[in-house]
């Protein structure tokens, strides 16, 4: 197969459904909650309940590395996270409506985590190592965009159809449909795996302490667990401070903010294709703790929430396309789903932890303690790593000019 053929862009479609999911628990559900009684710190717990299967994915990735293809987990995983998403219109804003929400969430969420597995794999094996950058930009922009589209269209299909379900069936029919990007895909060729299921595993874990074992691996488990860049401010449930309509909230972030993250994402990758990989991942989550501060200390209007809601979407497409990029020539091949989600899986952590200390810092203090709060934490983080990256390069060896490890990754 020769992979220099398949454009990226094919990655981009077939993630979508992947943060639909996202968008549309984090955006609809959350605005038309809080619009109803229901607090911030309640909608962050719920979102971040969410969040948790992607937190802990790495322990079911083998089985997308050791069972059927890449292109049947899809079809699987597509299938049960649209019915999901459907399913989600079905509940009304009550306490028990938002129990029954929280858990279609989560299963939801946990279909998506085989999906993206799938797309994971795909991409590790189709993407040469000198376009891993925009590979991880397209990627990313179709994960934010899709954010966008169940965020945006959902609310904005929900503020307009006479019944909820209405607008969770239409967003997960949409979802069905990016699998069309399947068809002229080919299925790679994985290495033949070991006899038997506990020799299989062994070798997966294996392949996975090499790359670990390595700068590049220890760098990228280390970025997983700092708070840089998460991108986890509630903006939907806080825009009410702003005095942004629901209009307003549906275009920022769904539409726009779905251009503008997915334009952070592609800007991102074609950067990361030229600059050293982590450094420019902590570098776009500076630049998005100061558009968080801005947001804080700035008059609050309309203009103002659709300027930096859009400056923190793009910030967060900027740091979402370089972690992709970094964990892309981290890993190698071999047991891709497995490797690639042990970091995405831990990736997750700072994004439930963000999500629930936002809510925490916002219902203690305001708005304002909030943005402070999540932009202190990440530029704390951001200085620890390059503190600590300093300290590892020093006893690991050289880098090249590039900023790429001198010597393979795997």
């Amino acid at each position: 197969m020769n992979t220099r053929h398949i454009h990226p862009w094919v990655f981009m479609v077939l993630i979508i459904p992947f943060g639909v999911v996202s968008g549309y628990i984090g955006v609809t559900l959350a605005y038309q909650l809080t619009r109803v009684g229901v607090t911030v710190g309640q909608v962050a717990a719920m979102v971040a309940l969410t969040v948790l299967p992607n937190t802990w994915k790495f322990f079911w990735a083998p089985v997308v590395d050791l069972t059927l293809n890449q292109k049947k987990w899809y079809v699987i995983a597509g299938l049960c996270s649209a019915v999901g998403i459907a399913a989600m219109g079905f509940f009304p804003a009550t306490k028990l409506g938002l129990a029954a929400l929280s858990a279609v969430g989560f299963v939801a969420s946990l279909a998506t985590t085989f999906l993206g597995m799938a797309v994971e794999s795909l991409m590790t094996y189709s993407t040469p190592d000198e376009l891993k950058g925009r590979a991880g930009g397209w990627f990313q922009a179709g994960n934010l965009g899709g954010y966008g589209i169940g965020g945006g269209l959902g609310l904005f299909l929900a503020e307009r159809l006479p019944a909820p379900w209405m607008a969770s069936c239409v967003v997960g029919g949409l979802c069905l449909l990016c699998g069309a990007a399947l068809f002229n895909l080919p299925t790679p060729v994985r290495p033949p795996a070991a006899p038997g299921l506990l020799p299989s595993i062994s070798n997966l874990f294996k392949d996975l302490w090499e790359v670990m074992r390595q700068r590049l691996g220890m760098l990228a488990l280390i970025l997983c667990f700092l708070p840089v860049g998460a991108g986890a401010a509630p903006l939907s449930a806080i825009a009410g401070e702003w005095r942004a309509s629901a209009n307003t909230v549906a275009l920022v972030t769904g539409v726009l903010g779905g251009i503008v993250s997915a334009a952070g994402c592609l800007v991102g990758g074609w950067i990361c294709d030229r600059m050293n990989r982590q450094a420019a991942y902590v570098w776009f989550g500076v630049f998005q703790a100061a558009g968080a501060v801005a947001m804080a200390l700035l008059p609050r209007n309309e203009v103002m929430y659709i300027l930096w809601a859009s400056v923190y979407a793009f910030t967060s497409g900027l740091t979402y396309a370089a972690f992709t990029a970094f964990v892309l020539e981290a890993i190698g091949k071999g047991a891709a789903a497995t490797k690639y989600n042990a970091l995405a899986s831990l990736s997750n952590m700072p994004i439930y932890y963000m999500t629930r200390i936002d809510g925490w810092a916002h219902d203690r203090w305001n708005s304002t303690g909030m943005f402070f709060t999540e932009a202190a934490l990440g530029v704390v983080g951001a200085v620890f790593f390059i503190t600590l990256t300093k300290i590892l390069l020093r006893r690991g060896g050289a880098i090249t000019e590039t900023g790429k490890s001198s010597s393979p990754a795997n």
